[in-house]
């Protein structure tokens, strides 16, 4: 009798199209694979996706550009998370900073590696892996071959204010449209560059630092930086959040950091409009569609 050969389940592997530095995927030093993984993103206090590079020598923080109903073409197969992600370099210090603060409550001088401890995104760890230095955010002592910090929030604001100067420079350096005469998502700039304040570089530089840090501490360097807090947006803040490369880190689930999710979650359809309701209860009996209107017409045989 005829065994049935069991078949085997069929495995969809996703795949992402990403964009990234070579350095960020070089295993030649360290001989070790990059990983993606989940930690705690130092604005949101949420799960966010990162990508460490091989040896956990660099960190890298992921971001997507993202329209509705695009797919990627890989290969004779279709990808259906239509994503690109982009792998760009961060410095780690702003994700050790949360874990830095809330030690520095006790008053004490700690080892960075009992500091930088988390339940809930154990991969925390992996960041003291990365070249940083701890200097700029805290006070050092050194015993023996031990070294020991604590928080200073002195010299963290000045080393966020370094932050903020050194992208005004970049800005000015590009060129980059800030201030009232941002008017679209284009940047397309409606002022000359005389008519720029130097308020405007900082309140725009201000912005982008602030996505990687917590709002009591943005809060704190708009008072170091002595700009006033403003009652409403202005054309002041980035234009990030305007436009379609998302301004927030990539969630990440637990089958992010394996990289080979087969179940995404799709946005909703959207919500009908007032209007496409009204269209939808009309009685359509006997029109005619509007393709009907370009199609050929057929000539009629001459009798």
């Amino acid at each position: 009798m005829a065994t049935k050969k069991k078949r085997t389940p069929k495995v969809q592997n996703d795949r992402w199209v990403i964009i990234a530095a070579d350095s960020s995927i070089d295993t030649q030093e360290h001989h070790t694979d990059p990983v993606f993984t989940r930690l705690r993103n130092p604005s949101t206090d949420a799960a966010s996706l990162y990508f460490l590079s091989s040896g956990d020598a660099q960190l890298f923080e992921v971001k997507a550009f993202e329209e509705d109903f695009h797919s990627w073409f890989i290969g004779p197969t279709v990808q259906r998370d239509g994503r690109l992600l982009f792998v760009t370099p961060m410095d780690p210090v702003y994700l050790i900073l949360p874990y830095l603060i809330k030690a520095g409550k006790e008053g004490k001088f700690q080892p960075v590696d009992q500091v930088v401890v988390d339940e809930e995104f154990p991969a925390c760890s992996r960041l003291l892996n990365c070249t940083y230095s701890l200097r700029n955010v805290a006070e050092e002592k050194e015993v023996g071959s031990l070294k020991f910090h604590r928080y200073s929030q002195e010299k963290t604001m000045d080393w966020l204010k370094k932050k903020v100067e050194r992208t005004v420079l970049v800005l000015k350096k590009r060129n980059i449209s800030v201030g009232e005469g941002v008017k679209s998502t284009t940047c397309v700039k409606v002022k000359s560059e005389s008519d720029w304040r130097e308020e405007d570089y900082l309140r725009y530089a201000h912005g982008l630092i602030s996505e990687y840090i917590s709002e009591d501490l943005s809060k704190a360097l708009l008072k170091h930086l002595q700009l006033p807090e403003l009652t409403s947006p202005k054309e002041t803040e980035p234009p990030s959040k305007k436009r379609k490369l998302s301004d927030t880190p990539v969630e990440a689930g637990e089958d992010y950091t394996k990289f080979n999710s087969a179940d995404f979650v799709r946005k909703p359809p959207k919500k009908m409009t007032a209007a496409q309701k009204s269209l939808a209860k009309v009685d359509k009996t006997g029109m005619k569609t509007m393709s009907s209107f370009f199609s050929l017409k057929v000539k009629a045989e001459k009798k």
